[in-house]
């Protein structure tokens, strides 16, 4: 997911030079083809500077819930695993420990760290589309509002991986810990 707004950082997270990439973007695609057949940006427009698909949010309002809706509008799939652009660091392990504990009963399997539920690392499943839609019809964006109203499924995942880069600072920071 790259459609924030990224008011924190003051300029486009998923567009800021990461690593040997051009953007955080391009360094996300990359790290994660290792891991997955198919690669999505969901984004409110294609800015990006290499060959992506991008599934565009078919909404007016910015938050991950129209993301979400758009995904599962735009691809006829069961399940998507779900990260941020901002979270450079999460770890196949981590990834692999979320689809090896899924339960099938589930609608959402979320990682859960030590600052709390992580909604923008989890496996989505299609079965939270109509849901997702009444909370976007009321005006309630806030993914955990979501989780607590679908069988959600958290997965306790022991690591310093969820850094996400809301401020300058903390991209500086994750750029220093590439070196």
């Amino acid at each position: 997911m790259a459609g924030g707004k990224s008011s924190r950082m003051e300029r486009d997270k998923a567009l800021l030079p990461f690593g040997n990439y051009n953007s955080l973007a391009q360094y996300q695609h990359k790290r994660l083809l290792a891991y997955f057949d198919n690669i999505y940006i969901s984004a409110k427009s294609n800015k990006f500077d290499f060959d992506i698909d991008v599934i565009e949010d078919k909404y007016n309002n910015s938050s991950p819930l129209v993301a979400l809706i758009s995904i599962f509008e735009t691809l006829k799939v069961e399940e998507v695993f779900i990260l941020s652009v901002d979270a450079p660091f999460i770890s196949k392990q981590t990834i692999e420990k979320l689809y090896k504990e899924a339960e099938d009963k589930n609608s959402v399997i979320v990682a859960k760290s030590n600052n709390g539920v992580e909604p923008l690392c989890a496996i989505y499943r299609r079965s939270i589309l109509d849901t997702a839609k009444k909370f976007l019809n009321e005006e309630n964006h806030r993914l955990q509002a979501l989780l607590k109203s679908v069988d959600t499924q958290e997965v306790s995942i022991n690591t310093n991986e969820f850094m996400n880069l809301n401020y300058p600072f903390e991209y500086e920071e994750a750029k220093s810990q590439l070196d």
